[in-house]
């Protein structure tokens, strides 16, 4: 795995993604979701095929978050797994957006370690 991952998601990660879940689908599911993401395996996938999948722009390097992610990955301290559902059409970045699109900027090719579900 990478040099500037956690092995594991956070434990904020998770109501994090929950928040988000919840615009997108009703409670009960988006809580089904999360409970499965806890559960899941971490895997590896690329930052370019997340964000293609995902349908979603590469924020630009100004941006607070993406910059704040830079660098922290710049000074050696390592970022949380990204938090993946499989939509019915499309990719949702329950969280971690902002981090898939700081890797990008390092190279597009960087293997990112998530966790995915389907719903």
């Amino acid at each position: 795995m990478n040099k500037c991952w956690i092995k594991e998601p956070e434990e904020h990660d998770f109501p994090a993604a929950l928040d988000y879940l919840e615009l997108v689908y009703p409670l009960d599911k988006a809580k089904q979701a999360v409970e499965r993401l806890k559960k899941s395996k971490t895997i590896t996938k690329k930052a370019k095929d997340i964000l293609r999948a995902a349908m979603l722009p590469l924020l630009p390097n100004n941006n607070i978050h993406v910059s704040e992610n830079l660098k922290k990955v710049k000074k050696g301290k390592k970022l949380s797994p990204i938090l993946l559902v499989r939509g019915d059409d499309k990719l949702i970045i329950a969280d971690g957006y902002h981090r898939v699109c700081a890797i990008y900027y390092l190279s597009e090719d960087l293997e990112i370690p998530c966790r995915l579900v389907s719903l």
